[in-house]
């Protein structure tokens, strides 16, 4: 018996010794890539037995709506044990420092990984038929697709890219409404009417009024409807061109786009609403003067078409597409753009070739400030808090809160088209966007006279123009050049300058468009079935938009068409 025992000991103890020396424990192994932030991706790689089995993110200060790609990527190659896969459309930076950190991991543990080969699984036939078609899933999309779905209808959303927001994703500012519940707390008085007044002056009264009365009389409304939906519109500040505080944002002025984007698609999927990420529509089905469906054509190839009783167009504008940027406005020729790759107007085009009329299209406004050189925004809230403007002279040349295009076109006549925005500590720390800019690595920072230094100006002349513009705050005039907003004086030991520039921001001009979203032929009648909303319209902002308009006119219009195209749709038989 003695015996058995001590047989059986040994053979435990064999057995431990076994798992414990043949690879079954895990060892996980630090990688960084450079991705899109100065501080890059940092992932954790955990490596079992010759094989990656673990990606976790150990820091990562990409943008919101790029985090999700760094999941897609490091799923892709844990299923491969490759790191020859492709990247996400929509967050190329991002999926390349994701594939640098893994790799740098698997050097680090002195492993060669063996590429496996992963077995097709049948392909689930899709549903090719539904109510409502949403083309793009950006902020307009994915408003429509809801709005369409809680009224009955059975929606089809396609977006091209494989991340759902396009462009909302880089709005900072907020979201422009009058009348809210918000503003009556803070004792604001605001009206529709004063916010009609404030859009149409924006847009050199060339917008298209009817369209705007939409806007400004339905403000108020969305946010509501947003909030509900579990967006986070608790601020507000101001942007160029408004008489008041009406530019709604996240707490701690985080940027507004991710923060709506992320509650509309977390809405989007308890609803069960079918996302057809990597499919692209290539043109609409139109049949005796009606759209009846969508062409698609997803990531692999494969073409299909999907019948519909409306479609909605909602595939932003086209500030991405040097070329049709150049046609439109030749001027513009050669300036960069803040906007996600994907917006080559692309709706536009399919529009246009069912009969679909054009409005605006040389309104094309650019963001002024823009990084010098890159194409990262500087959210105009950072200008909203109190930060200043000078150029390389160390002077202040403009009124930082006038209209975009007024702003835009005073850098552009300073010294080497460029200007510095100004701004203390106190911006960075009441504004989430500012700090963001600060970790970037956008700005240099340090005292007055060590900022003065790296931005190449005189350090007096610096001084004296912002002890003449904190004198402006104290008496609420600022006589030099007539700003009516004056929040704070730039104070402290530490400041911070960026170098900006004007670049492509929106394009005004787009689809024609009716005040239910309908799609208007050049005979000026509605294309039934066809319904737009978004930067791919155009004729709301006329000329000139102002900060904040876009995220209202999207989501607004966005819920108009979403909620006329499912009633159409219950009309076709």
């Amino acid at each position: 018996m003695k015996k058995n025992f001590l047989g059986k000991l040994f053979g435990l103890t064999l057995l431990m010794f076994t798992l414990l020396f043949t690879g079954a424990s895990a060892e996980t192994y630090e990688g960084t890539g450079l991705g899109y932030d100065k501080d890059g991706i940092v992932l954790d790689v955990e490596i079992t037995n010759n094989k990656i089995v673990d990606v976790k993110v150990k820091r990562a200060k990409e943008s919101e709506f790029a985090t999700p790609a760094i999941q897609k990527i490091a799923k892709k190659v844990i299923a491969t044990q490759s790191l020859d896969v492709d990247g996400v459309s929509g967050a190329s930076l991002t999926s390349e420092g994701t594939k640098e950190a893994i790799e740098e991991a698997v050097k680090k543990s002195g492993i060669t990984l063996t590429a496996v080969t992963v077995q097709n699984t049948k392909a689930v036939e899709l549903p090719k038929e539904a109510d409502v078609v949403v083309i793009g899933a950006g902020g307009a999309g994915l408003t429509s697709a809801i709005a369409a779905h809680e009224k009955g209808a059975k929606v089809i959303l396609i977006e091209k890219t494989e991340l759902l927001g396009g462009n909302t994703n880089y709005a900072t500012a907020g979201l422009n409404a009058a009348g809210t519940k918000i503003q009556e707390k803070l004792g604001i008085k605001d009206s529709p009417e004063l916010f009609y007044e404030d859009t149409m002056k924006g847009g050199k009264n060339k917008n298209n009024k009817e369209l705007v009365k939409v806007l400004v009389n339905n403000s108020s409304a969305i946010v509501d409807w947003l909030t509900e939906r579990g967006a986070d519109l608790s601020e507000l500040t101001s942007t160029g061109g408004q008489s008041v505080k009406r530019t709604h944002r996240p707490t701690g002025g985080s940027a507004v786009g991710p923060n709506i984007v992320a509650a509309l698609s977390k809405t989007a999927e308890s609803e069960k609403i079918d996302i057809r990420k990597g499919t692209k529509a290539i043109a609409l089905v139109k049949t005796k003067n009606r759209i009846v469906g969508v062409k698609v054509r997803e990531i692999d190839g494969k073409e299909y078409t999907i019948k519909a009783k409306a479609v909605i167009v909602a595939t932003g504008g086209f500030g991405a597409n040097a070329k049709m940027v150049e046609k439109y406005n030749p001027k513009l020729k050669g300036f960069g753009s803040t906007n996600n790759p994907a917006i080559v107007g692309d709706g536009i085009i399919m529009v246009e070739k069912v009969g679909g009329a054009l409005v605006d299209m040389s309104e094309i406004q650019t963001h002024p400030t823009v990084v010098h050189n890159k194409t990262n925004m500087i959210t105009e809230a950072v200008r909203g808090e109190g930060a200043i403007l000078v150029n390389k002279d160390g002077k202040r040349f403009i009124d930082e809160l006038e209209t975009r295009d007024v702003v835009s076109k005073a850098i552009l006549n300073q010294k080497g088209k460029s200007a510095f925005l100004i701004f203390d500590e106190g911006i960075r720390t009441k504004l989430k966007a500012a700090d963001g800019y600060v970790k970037k690595g956008f700005a240099v920072e340090g005292t007055l006279e060590e900022i003065a230094a790296k931005i190449g100006t005189d350090a007096k002349t610096l001084e004296a123009t912002l002890n003449k513009y904190n004198e402006a705050v104290r008496d609420k005039v600022d006589s030099e050049f007539n700003k009516k907003t004056l929040p704070k004086e730039l104070t402290g030991t530490k400041y911070y300058a960026i170098e900006v520039s004007p670049a492509v921001h929106h394009t005004m001009g787009g689809v024609r468009i009716n005040t239910n979203a309908e799609v208007l032929g050049k005979n000026g009648r509605p294309i039934k079935g066809l319904y737009a909303a978004g930067e791919v319209t155009g004729g709301i902002h006329g000329a000139n938009r102002i900060g904040g308009n876009a995220v209202a006119d999207i989501t607004i219009f966005g819920k108009i068409a979403g909620e006329n195209a499912a009633t159409y749709s219950k009309s076709v038989k």
